[in-house]
């Protein structure tokens, strides 16, 4: 099936729903299906509209079609030296260009490369009605406003269902070093937050069970005299950071909930981290907790943080960090405006949204 009859042939079955108002289950390849609430509805198979549609590596912009698998694209990009600077986490071998920026997911890389609202320039999508539309290009713009493509990412199918996607790629660094570090948690956050501050060419920063672990990126004579200035073993190395993207280290493999917080670097260890690994230099942080649910997030909220349940939830649990009125209002409003009937994946992020 072509592009546009795989399209044409998706804009049909969600237009058919809206008038039915029966309700849709977004699916690709399955790799993200964990995340989120547990949605119902008839099944939608976008992975048939996939495919690259324009790469130009001189304007670093690649176009694909969602249901492109990632690892395709990330080919196409290693030929020419290039990469997609969020290290989007596959979690499985068939992830598609679509969950990763439905999910808003990133991976080590990302606070230094950008997440992927930053990086997204333009989406083609289906709206709750059968409706198709565009929002963005394929250029960075500096205009007022809000560029409505970013809502997609991270929007869990809730809002649309993406067909294409922009996004702006990075050069590949032409020399990465990763160390290891014997440090206590403490004494990592302060490292971290030590080099965040000065100008070292950090691309990751992780600590797991009194090890720091350090990605640096950039120029051969760049790395080589931070490699030299920050110090421990150089044993670690790319599978290390692939492992931690798709959730493979050992940490991870654990049945009890796995929450994720997000807070400002700096933010000292919280009494609910019980168990925890650190990404992000400190910003994120991986955790299983004897505290309930919302014993937890009270305490992330007074770290001005939020937090997730990520994976091996219950029914009673509650996924994504409560919304405030105003935010709830905002939710609500663009669900009405995109998908009106209500059909997409619905419930997927919240109640009625």
């Amino acid at each position: 099936m072509t592009g546009n009859d795989a399209s044409q042939s998706l804009c049909a079955q969600i237009r058919d729903a809206y008038e039915a108002r029966r309700a849709l289950r977004i699916e690709g390849n399955g790799s993200k299906a964990f995340y989120g609430r547990a949605t119902t509805g008839e099944s939608l198979d976008v992975t048939t509209h996939c495919g690259i549609v324009r790469y130009e590596p001189t304007e670093l912009v690649v176009t694909a079609r969602a249901g492109t698998p990632v690892a395709d694209i990330e080919a196409a990009l290693a030929e020419h030296g290039q990469m997609l600077a969020f290290e989007p986490p596959s979690f499985a071998a068939a992830a598609t260009i679509g969950g990763a920026v439905a999910s808003g997911l990133g991976g080590p890389r990302r606070p230094w490369g950008g997440a992927p609202r930053d990086l997204l320039l333009g989406t083609s999508l289906i709206d709750g009605q059968g409706r198709r539309l565009r929002f963005g290009g394929e250029v960075m713009k500096n205009v007022a406003g809000y560029d409505v493509s970013r809502l997609m990412a991270g929007a869990l199918g809730t809002l649309g269902v993406l067909l294409e996607v922009s996004i702006k790629v990075l050069p590949a660094p032409a020399v990465e070093r990763s160390l290891v570090l014997s440090l206590n948690r403490d004494r990592a956050l302060h490292l971290m937050r030590e080099l965040a501050r000065q100008p070292a060419p950090l691309s990751a920063a992780c600590h797991v069970e009194d090890r720091l672990y350090v990605r640096l990126s950039g120029n051969a004579s760049s790395v080589a005299a931070w490699e030299k200035q920050i110090g421990g073993d150089g044993g670690a190395g790319s599978d290390f950071w692939r492992a931690l993207r798709d959730h493979r280290l050992p940490f991870f493999d654990n049945p009890r909930p796995l929450w994720r917080l997000s807070l400002a670097p700096a933010t000292p260890r919280l009494d609910c981290e019980h168990e925890v690994l650190t990404d992000w230099a400190g910003a994120q942080r991986w955790v299983y907790t004897r505290c309930a649910a919302a014993e937890l997030r009270a305490e992330v909220a007074k770290s001005e943080g939020h937090a997730i349940l990520f994976r091996h939830g219950n029914d009673e649990m509650s996924v994504f960090h409560p919304l405030d009125p105003v935010r709830a209002r905002i939710h609500r409003g663009l669900k009405q405006r995109f998908d009106p009937a209500g059909i997409l994946n619905p419930g997927r992020m919240y109640d009625e949204i």
